[in-house]
């Protein structure tokens, strides 16, 4: 049975980091700005998702129709401040050093953690009923709630809809010109600024419904994305910076370690994932899937 619980909890701890850090990858390798305003980001989605639950819950409205208002709330959230920090902040900021951009969104994580603060308070805030609505099944004599296998579907179509909507899809594809190179791209004639404000907001969607779909699992507190911008960097640096492919690698080594500790040796829980990362940078600096990029001076 402890195997099937180490299958079971690496599956869903695996899709849930996919979830966290699909988003900041996308952002680095359209955009090449390590958002540490992720986090943020992720917390506006689990606050957002629990008021829109509370207000639906107290209007007395059907159970099952939580799980939309849950996926609206998300898109809403994200996609509104997404645009908003990228139309007033960043698109000011484009060509600066990497190294500037990565102090402007640590300053904007900052700023956004505080201003969840004056909005929801000091308090918690607990909206369980969606992970309880479906129960759970057993697998052996394990039991195991069914909403956990939910968020794998949904890492799942995450993953498949952005790789469809990359590859087959005008945007996507002028997306991928812009990433391979952004200056002749706009000397093509593509709108490269509209390309980086689509890839902001879709990144913040991204964060936006993982602390949605987080929400129901856990006491929605502030700090909860302080922890959540450190696992998806580790996720993120594993695969590679920029790639989605190393995005889903680095979810499932990060989510199985935790796993295995967890069941395992839980004294070293806390440490698996990173030191799955130092393994992988020791043998590949670049991540699994990064390729090595010249040096510019």
């Amino acid at each position: 049975m402890k195997l099937v619980a180490i299958l079971l909890d690496g599956l869903n701890y695996s899709a849930w980091l996919f979830l966290v850090a699909v988003g900041l990858t996308l952002i680095y390798g359209v955009m090449r700005i390590l958002n540490i305003a992720h986090g943020a980001f992720y917390a506006i989605g689990a606050y957002v998702c629990a008021s829109a639950l509370g207000l639906y819950y107290s209007a007395g409205l059907p159970e099952a129709g939580a799980f939309l208002m849950m996926g609206l709330s998300a898109l809403v959230a994200g996609f509104v401040v997404g645009l908003l920090i990228e139309r007033v902040v960043l698109r000011k900021l484009y060509g600066q050093d990497e190294v500037i951009m990565v102090l402007v969104t640590y300053a904007l994580f900052l700023i956004l953690s505080d201003a969840v603060k004056l909005t929801w308070g000091v308090e918690s805030y607990y909206v369980f009923q969606p992970y309880a609505y479906f129960g759970y099944i057993e697998f052996g004599n394990l039991p195991y709630q069914v909403y956990d296998l939910l968020v794998v579907g949904l890492a799942i179509v995450a993953g498949i809809g952005l790789w469809y909507w990359l590859n087959r899809t005008r945007t996507g594809i002028l997306m991928t010109a812009v990433v391979a190179d952004r200056e002749v791209a706009a000397a093509m004639g593509v709108n490269v600024t509209r390309i980086f404000a689509l890839t902001f907001a879709i990144g913040t969607v991204l964060a936006a419904v993982a602390g949605a779909a987080t929400a129901p699992k856990i006491a929605v507190t502030p700090g909860i994305g302080v922890e959540v911008i450190i696992l998806a960097f580790a996720v993120v640096v594993i695969g590679g910076l920029g790639s989605i492919p190393g995005a889903v690698v680095g979810a499932i080594f990060a989510g199985y370690a935790r796993a295995i500790c967890v069941h395992v040796a839980p004294q070293f829980e806390l440490f698996a994932i990173y030191a799955v990362m130092a393994v992988v940078l020791a043998i590949r600096p670049h991540g699994l899937f990064a390729r090595a990029e010249g040096r510019k001076i």
